[in-house]
This record gives C-alpha cells, structure tokens and sequence, in this order.
C-alpha cells in the first residue's frame, strides 16, 4: 500500500474542497482520519483475485479511490455530480491510480458486472442494494460502510431482498459497522 500516494490523494481533497463541495468544511481537517482510514477498513474484506470492481456515488474517491491507490484492484468509479468526476479524473491522473471514472447517473452506467461493489454514505440499504444489484457478477459481494442505523436498514431492506450479511465492526465509530452483502437477490414487492 502507498500511504504517500494516499496521503497526495488526501491533499488533493482538501485543495478541491476549496472550490467544491467535496468533504464538510468541517471534516477538511480530518481528511485522512475521517475519510481515508475509514475506507481502508474495507481492505482486509476484500477477497483474493478480484479482477476490478465498482464503486458507486463515488463523491470525492471514498471507498473507491483509496481502494484502488491501496489495493491496486482497478476500479470503476460512478459519480454523476460532473465537478465531483472532473476531480475524480484529475486524481486518477495525477496519482496514476488504476480507476476509470464514468460521469453518469448509476442507473445510465455501462460497465462489466464486478466481483466487488463498494458505496459509503450513499443511500438507505434498500435503495443502495437496487441500484447496486444490476451492475453485480454472479458470486459477487458489497461492502456498505453503514452508520448507527443499519439495523433498521438491514430490516427494511429484508422486505425486498434476500441475502447474505455479515457484519464488522467500524474502527472508527463503535455504533457503525460494514456490512459484507452476498448472494443478492430481489424477491418482489412488499405486502
């Protein structure tokens, strides 16, 4: 893992942030803390032999970008503010990161099914895991940072889908966890 390229790449963020609205004036202190080993926490979940995987509403690169820096596991990055592409962009190049970034909305995207799925701070489960669903391969997985509420996610995600979770701790939140989604499969509409 590169900890100077994902230190450049925290750099980047904050220098961005200036002009849009990349991380909360608030987090632009705690960039690495925050942000970075937040989404670092998601290696050690990774499985072996992960040709590329996708990240949705990629924002300002986290998970995805740091990922892809520590991992070299290229990436699909998905993020359709065009000001956040355009960064997203500048940073691949800059950093010679192994992602391409699609500036489009996640349902207008054309790309392979991945083995691996990544999102933070997106959406509910239950809207994370449909558009997640069709840009998934057979056997594949997700990794969702989730906050103090991913139980009631989990429960009302239940209602439309049928998986696999399993769920680790945050180290940096103790009410948060990442779940690990497998074996995704819509099951109809509630009621």
């Amino acid at each position: 893992m590169s900890e100077v390229r994902l230190r450049d790449f925290a750099a980047l963020v904050a220098r961005w942030s200036v002009k849009i609205n990349l991380v909360s004036k608030a987090d632009q202190a705690h960039i690495w803390e925050r942000h970075v080993q937040d989404s670092l926490a998601l290696v050690p979940l990774i499985p072996p032999n992960i040709p590329f995987a996708i990240d949705i509403g990629s924002g300002a690169g986290f998970p995805g970008m740091v990922l892809a820096i520590a991992t070299g596991i290229p990436f699909t990055l998905i993020e359709s503010d065009k000001r956040k592409a355009a960064f997203l962009m500048d940073a691949a190049r800059e950093l010679q990161a192994p992602v391409k970034v699609l500036a489009t909305r996640i349902e207008d995207a054309k790309t392979a099914p991945a083995l691996l799925l990544t999102a933070r701070a997106l959406a509910p489960l239950d809207k994370l895991l449909g558009l997640a669903a069709p840009l998934l391969a057979p056997g594949a997985i997700c990794l969702f940072p989730k906050g103090k509420n991913h139980e009631v996610e989990l429960a009302q995600a239940e209602a439309l889908w049928q998986m696999d979770v399993e769920r680790f701790k945050a180290p940096l939140d103790a009410q948060a966890c990442i779940l690990k989604v497998s074996k995704l499969r819509h099951v109809g509409l509630p009621g």
